[in-house]
């Protein structure tokens, strides 16, 4: 018998003798799950920082101002925040990855060409892009954890439609609590090296449950009727849209997928960012520090933006006409700064360029909606409200921020109910806290302390110095 004959019956009789619960291993491999990764990363990492603070420890990032005492802490260096980097000049990188290029790298649905906020998850995680069956098993896994508790429903359906969707979301996210893996392992007596493991638990359990008491808020409160099941067949922007009644509406997922992508993390000095890792350095499980994380999310001056540029745009709409020209919508912003008041989405802490996010919701919008009279008018007030507002010496970044233009993206799609618009953001912004929460636990990160001082005590410190 010929030496090649010889080794294919070898080979076929080998094949034999496997048991057949591991005969599909000889033929797949099944992919690694986000967790089995995480585990792998966590030694190495650990060691990493070690050596970071070994050799930069002592070093002073520089002096501190009174003034930023009182400003806010605007630019004052105080926090370890890993999935995102924000730079002046060029916005956001995620794990050191540009918006443009997470469009690029990250796995899409079939059919779609916006990046999935599974695969951002699993890159703000791990710093690596997942293949896409990855991104598939990590979308079934949230579909299997999805269900909400019985009480939880009910705590949701006996809220009255005049409070507020966050307050509602708010309290939602809290009484889920109740079925925290991280509370009950502390309780137990868990190890401090294995605090991660049941972060990561529960911060999966979060994610996953966004979206129905998401689309429970919605429909208990704009009367759209019973909440369909989750199909673990879809992704998560797309059971997303179902439940919020648009799941059939190809153009308005493809938006979630971007809009939960690029509102997902921006680094970690934030309203709502800050105060989730603030609350879980107090070991809060996920769910009691992203609660408070919404809370911050839902004032005024950070997740309720969107709808105020919202407002303003249809303000003037109904003065100036749809089709207005360049100088009644340079006269009308210039009112507005007349007034007393800011140009709203122009403008940013930190940023002092166009947002990236901005123009990644642009071309979107140029892509899908590109006669869309409010995208129109945006485009116009991109173009004139900038030099009007460095004339004016009003803005240190006359340029616009993510929430010039997501508000006209929603309610292009139908989903005009503005009070929602911070409900959306509160689902996106989860992934990034629950990732440095999942890493803070891993690192053992101590209990948030920071000293703060009177004006008295300011006073005296400084009396008689130069």
């Amino acid at each position: 018998m010929a030496a090649p004959a010889r080794s294919l019956l070898k080979a076929a009789s080998l094949l034999s003798s496997i048991h057949p619960s591991h005969a599909n291993n000889v033929y797949t491999t099944k992919p690694v799950t986000l967790k089995e990764r995480l585990a792998e990363l966590i030694p190495a990492q650990i060691e990493h920082v070690k050596a970071v603070r070994a050799e930069h420890g002592k070093k002073a990032f520089g002096p501190v101002l009174v003034d930023q005492l009182y400003g806010g802490m605007r630019g004052l260096p105080a926090l370890i925040w890993d999935g995102s980097v924000l730079d002046a000049e060029e916005g956001i990188r995620f794990r050191g990855k540009t918006i443009p290029e997470c469009q690029a790298l990250l796995p899409k649905a079939p059919g779609g060409s916006e990046p999935l906020p599974e695969g951002l998850f699993w890159l703000l995680v791990t710093g690596e892009i997942p293949t896409q069956e990855q991104v598939t098993e990590l979308s079934k896994d949230w579909a299997a954890r999805s269900a909400i508790p019985e009480f939880v429903e009910e705590i949701l359906d006996r809220c009255p439609p005049t409070l507020h969707p966050m307050s509602q979301f708010s309290l939602a996210v809290t009484a889920l609590n109740h079925n925290s893996a991280f509370a009950k392992a502390y309780q137990d007596g868990v190890s401090k090296k294995e605090y991660w493991g049941p972060t990561f638990e529960d911060s999966m359990d979060l994610i996953a449950k966004l979206p129905n008491i998401a689309g429970r808020i919605y429909r208990n409160v704009f009367g759209q009727g019973k909440l369909p099941s989750i199909d673990a067949s879809k992704d998560y922007s797309h059971n997303l849209a179902a439940l919020l009644g648009f799941g059939d509406n190809h153009g308005f997922v493809e938006l979630l997928r971007l809009y939960i992508t690029i509102h997902s993390d921006h680094e970690g000095g934030n309203v709502s960012a800050h105060t989730g890792k603030l609350v879980g350095s107090a070991l809060s499980d996920p769910f009691l520090s992203y609660a408070a994380a919404l809370n911050g999310l839902a004032g005024p001056l950070h997740g309720l933006a969107n709808q105020e540029v919202l407002i303003w745009l249809r303000k003037m709409q109904a003065k100036i006409g749809e089709d207005a020209s360049d100088e009644a919508v340079a006269q009308y912003a210039q009112e507005t700064l007349n007034g007393g008041q800011v140009v709203p989405g122009y403008g940013h802490a930190v940023l002092r360029k166009t947002d990236p996010r901005y123009a990644a919701q642009r071309e979107f919008a140029l892509k899908h909606l590109p006669d869309d009279k409010l995208f129109k008018l945006v485009g116009q007030i991109y173009n004139i409200v900038p030099d009007i507002l460095l004339k004016a010496g009003k803005a240190k970044n006359p340029w616009p921020n993510v929430d010039a233009h997501s508000g006209v993206l929603l309610s292009h799609y139908g989903l005009t109910q503005m009070q929602y618009y911070t409900v959306l953001f509160g689902v996106s912004r989860a992934f990034g806290v629950a990732a440095q929460l999942i890493w803070d636990r891993a690192l053992g990160a101590p209990l948030e302390r920071p000293k703060s001082y009177s004006t008295e005590a300011i006073e005296k410190m400084f009396k008689g110095k130069q």
